[in-house]
Order: structure tokens, then C-alpha cells, then sequence
């Protein structure tokens, strides 16, 4: 039984925005890591992507997405970095945020690391919003030691939009 959540760090952009949010030299004291977001970007793709460990190598990255948005519903599977959730951006209602959680497993292990997240980028209307259920692997053997989430088209985090990590020690 795993015990609760221990705060590693958190990261809160400030005023003028920030292209990363970057977590290094995370300890190897825990079992399995959380990073919870609360997020909004300036661009207009929701698509969050995740780096572990500075690896920018799109092919040693794949996602499984159960979507669902305002008109419907899709499936796919993708070879690249955006598998860290989705976040509000500028067409969606004024100073809302997205949330995201992702859950990595076994962070320390000399195999290739799985993560899964849940994420929801919420506008003020019914047909328009994202709603993601993501599997993911990076294909790296090595301890993840560092973690960074960007925006997918290369614009900025908007003030206020945070990122906390978390550890779980198994009892």
C-alpha cells in the first residue's frame, strides 16, 4: 500500500509566461512520481507535450488517447511527446485553466517507463473542450531524473499556470 503524496517541487509561471516547465534532479527515494498541472497556454493547440530526462527523440515516444471533445469521440495512437495532457489555450473562456494528472510507475527502473494521465482542457460551451485518457512509454532505460511539459506549437504557459511533482514511497 502505497503511502501519500510527497511534494518533490512545484513550478508556478509568472507574469510574461514561460515555454517549460522543467523538473530536474529528481530524487531516487520514491516508487512511483505524480505531476499535477493546472494549466493554460497562449497558442492555439491544446496539446501538451512531456520530455523525460531532456530525450527531444520523437520516435522514443508513444501515446494511446481515448479523446473526447465537444462533437465526438476518437481513438489513436501517436508517435511522438504529446502525451502530457491537454490545456486550455486563448480561444477558451478568459482565466480558465486545464487540469492534468499524470501517473508514472517505477520511475527508477532500468527498463522502458509507462505513464497514463487524465486531462481536461474546459471552455465556457458545451461543444467545445478536450477530455483525454493518454497510456504512454518513453522508450529510455535510464532513472528519470528530469521532467519538462511544453506547449506542442512552441508558444508559452500564461501566468499562474502551475505544475507540482510529487513521490510515492511503497509502505
Amino acid at each position: 500500500m502505497p503511502d501519500t503524496f510527497i511534494k518533490i517541487a512545484s513550478v508556478t509561471v509568472g507574469a510574461g509566461g514561460a515555454a517549460t516547465m522543467a523538473f530536474s534532479s529528481i530524487p531516487a527515494t520514491y516508487t512511483d512520481l505524480v505531476l499535477m498541472t493546472s494549466n493554460r497556454l497562449t497558442g492555439s493547440n491544446p496539446t501538451v507535450n512531456l520530455q523525460f530526462n531532456s530525450d527531444t527523440t520523437q520516435t522514443n515516444y508513444y501515446r494511446r488517447i481515448l479523446l473526447h471533445y465537444g462533437s465526438g469521440a476518437s481513438v489513436n495512437y501517436t508517435n511522438d511527446q504529446g502525451g502530457g495532457g491537454y490545456a486550455t489555450y486563448s480561444g477558451y473562456t478568459a482565466s480558465t485553466f486545464s487540469n492534468t494528472s499524470i501517473y508514472i510507475p517505477n520511475y527508477l527502473s532500468a527498463n522502458q517507463k509507462t505513464y497514463s494521465a487524465d486531462s481536461v482542457a474546459e471552455n465556457n460551451s458545451a461543444s467545445d473542450y478536450f477530455s483525454g485518457i493518454f497510456a504512454g512509454l518513453w522508450t529510455g532505460t535510464a532513472a528519470i531524473t528530469g521532467i519538462t511539459i511544453y506547449p506542442a506549437d512552441s508558444t508559452n504557459w500564461v501566468q499562474y499556470t502551475t505544475a507540482t511533482l510529487y513521490g510515492i514511497k511503497n509502505s
